[in-house]
Order: structure tokens, then sequence, then C-alpha cells
């Protein structure tokens, strides 16, 4: 089987044990399909590049938050990184505890930091001044101790596939610029509710060597010694996550070797818990998209593929100019160059322009690849679509962890007759 859990017998691209055809003929298309071998893999790969120091694994929910991966992900001693209130009940559904959660995110409103003190989550990052001060008085209100962390900017600078994805440079949003570092570190002593129990840092997505880490990493350091020298209890350091996979031909995947190298010396300089938020590298090519070709179109000298997938299923292609394999279910020797497209009414629903695909016709099924992260967390229901239904795949197995919303679902929460108030 292959490193992604997809691989062709006979000529059929299967999940795991259980060929595609099947699935699609079983829950419909477009569906999302992941393989749980992948997933175990892949956090076991990293979990065992740190055996030996004491750190902790927190997937990056935002990746993907259905909750059956969480689940798989929690039977496997994971932790999670969040960034909402929506994410924390999540992950309180799959089974996490409050300890198991690290809470991240630039914007926690005061509802979300009460739900994280009464969840008593292992850190709350902050990531302003103005968000100390608010947590330290949500803290004062309800009578308890917060713990936080402080997000380092590291201020490096980052080669990422798209400008988005940079989280860790000069003048971004996220984290506390390192030479407010010290200022900060001093008014948290004069804040009698909160305690300071981490530093860490993001330096951003698809990550695909160590080198941005080596610049940032002395940063972090010198800010977890301003924090010694202040007297706080500092116990986690937290290196984010972001590490690379590849997309296309020719990428490869992130060093983890050399990564881990790196983050353990600095572990075992500090005698800190390594915290880890890997998220697209635990999920991305556990993932595919199944969709099924509607039409063959050629216009003004091009050809199309119609699919029954669109911009609002896998919106990556149209924000990040994202590229994802695309690949026939069923082998066909005969290959075409055109545009891969879906039914929404924008030009930009497309998953791939003058690419070289195989020669399908209506009704054969697609797969978009390496849609495991950032795929159906990023869907919505543009052009009132239903969101589609998601599949495990496990061994010779598989079900289903999202059903297909139906379109009934699309106008649940809304009213059409108002109940008016007056002021």
């Amino acid at each position: 089987m292959s490193s992604t859990g997809f691989d062709r017998r006979s000529g059929v691209l299967h999940a795991e044990g259980v060929p595609l055809p099947t699935i699609a003929a079983a829950v419909g298309t477009p569906a999302y399909v992941y393989c749980a071998g992948t997933i175990r893999a892949r956090y076991q790969r990293l979990a065992r590049a740190f055996e030996g120091i004491p750190h902790r694994i927190h997937f990056a929910m935002k990746a993907n938050s259905t909750l059956a991966v969480l689940r798989l992900l929690q039977e496997l001693g994971a932790g999670v990184d969040i960034v909402s209130g929506g994410e924390l009940f999540r992950a309180r559904e799959a089974g996490f505890e409050g300890r198991d959660v690290v809470f991240s995110g630039v914007g926690k409103t005061v509802q979300e930091i009460e739900q994280a003190l009464d969840d008593r989550v292992l850190l709350i990052n902050v990531e302003s001044e103005a968000e100390l001060v608010t947590i330290d008085a949500v803290a004062a209100r309800k009578g308890v101790m917060a713990p936080i962390a402080i997000r380092v900017n590291p201020e490096v600078t980052v080669e990422t596939p798209h400008a988005y994805i940079k989280t860790g440079e000069k003048g971004q949003k996220f984290g506390i610029p390192r030479d407010d570092i010290s200022r900060l570190v001093g008014l948290i002593r004069e804040l009698p509710h909160v305690t300071l129990r981490g530093l860490g840092m993001h330096l951003g997505s698809q990550i695909g060597n160590a080198d941005p880490l080596r610049d940032a990493l002395p940063r972090l350091l010198a800010a977890v010694e301003t924090a010694r020298s202040e007297g706080h209890d500092v116990r986690y350091l937290d290196v984010g996550g972001g590490l690379s996979v590849p997309y296309e031909a020719g990428e490869h995947d992130a060093d983890v070797e050399d990564y881990a190298a790196l983050v353990r010396a600095a572990g075992l300089e500090t005698g800190l818990t390594l915290l880890l938020e890997p998220g697209r590298y635990i999920v991305a090519e556990s993932g595919a998209l199944l969709t099924r070709v509607l039409y063959r179109k050629h216009a003004a000298g091009k050809d199309f593929v119609v699919t029954d997938a669109g911009m609002n299923d896998l919106i990556r292609p149209a924000l990040y100019q994202a590229y994802h394999a695309i690949e026939a279910v069923v082998d066909t020797p005969r290959t075409i160059t055109a545009d891969v497209v879906g039914p929404i009414c924008e030009s930009g629903d497309f998953f791939a322009k003058h690419r070289d695909l195989p020669d399908v016709a209506a009704d054969d099924l697609l797969v978009i690849r390496t849609a495991g992260a950032y795929g159906y967390t990023m869907t919505s229901n543009y052009n009132s679509r239903p969101r589609p239904v998601e599949v495990l795949a496990d061994g010779d197995r598989f079900a289903i962890i999202t059903e297909r919303e139906r379109y009934e679902d699309l106008v649940r929460l809304e009213r059409a007759h108002l109940q008016w108030r007056t002021i």
C-alpha cells in the first residue's frame, strides 16, 4: 500500500482495501474519503522522532475537525490545538479533556475565554496585551487562575508557497513582537489571576526544512530566559507546526528527523516539555475528494471537464492557487489537456487549469488528492449546495463519518416568517 493509503489494484484506485467505486456507489459524490492507517502512520512517525524527551503532539484542529478523525487521534494519545470555542466544543465531543487543549488565536471572545477556563484547558495562548488583560479580568470574575502562554512572533523570513500561510514574519497579526516580550512578561507579574506556563511560536505552513526554525528558536529561547529571570514557572516550549507535505510531483515531505533533532536539542537545553502542533502533516495525504464527471465541454479551443464537486467543496485552488493532483479512479491509457471545473457560478470555480489528465467521460470518477487538510473544514453552502459526505476507510471496511447535508439542512436555522421586536 502507498504511504497515502490510496493505491491501484487491477487499475482501480482503492482507499486502503476498499475500491473507490464501491464507496461512490454506496454514498454518492462528491465525497471526502480518508484513510485511517495513513493518519495513524503520520502521527506515529512524529511520536517516534521525539521518543525519550518530554513532549506532546497537539493536532491543529483547523486542518480537519471532523469528530471521527479527532477521535482517532485522541485514541493515539494526541492533544489538540484549537482556535475557537466551536473547536473546543468539538474537541470535548471527541473525548479530549481540558488538559489536552491549547487554545490559540488572536481574537478570543470573553465567552470563549470563560469556556476555556471552565473546561480547564492546559494553556491559553496570549497574542496581545489587550487579550492578556482581558483574560486576567475574566479569571478574576470566576475566581480562578488562568494558565497562559505567550505566543512570540520571532520575526523571521519564511519561504512558503503562498503569502497567506506565513505567520512568523514581522508585520503579521499573530503573536507578540519579540521586542515587546520583556515588557509583557513584567506586566504578567502585576496581574493576579494569570500564571505564565509557556512560550511558543508558529512560523507558518508548508515549511519544508528546519532552516527557519534555526533562525527562530534562539529568539524563542531568549524569551524563555527573560520569563525565567522574572521568576515565572515556565513549563512548556511550544514550537508550533507547519511541516510540509507534497502536493505535486517533485515535492517532498518535511525532513522530520532534521526538525526533530533541532527541537529536541532545544527541549533538552531548557528542560521544558515540548508542544508540537502539526495539522496538515498528519491528515493532508490521508484524504481525497471523490467526484463524478458530469460533462465534457469544448469551447474557444479549450477542453473542460465539469465535475459535481465545486469550489464550495474544496476552495484551496481558488483561494490559494493551490495544486492538487487529479486522477481517474479507473485507469485509462488516453490523456487530454483540459481545465477541471465545478458547477459553481464563479470563474474561480476550478480545480486545475490546462492540466494533462486522463481522457475521462461523463459518469467517470475522479479523485482530487491530498485533500485531508483544509478541505472539508473550509466547505460552504455557496450557491445553496449541501456539503458533501465524509467517509473513513480502515483496512477493508468503510463508514460514513459525516452525513451528506440535505436541502432541508440549508434552511434549518433560517426564518421566513419573522417575529418582530420593537424598541
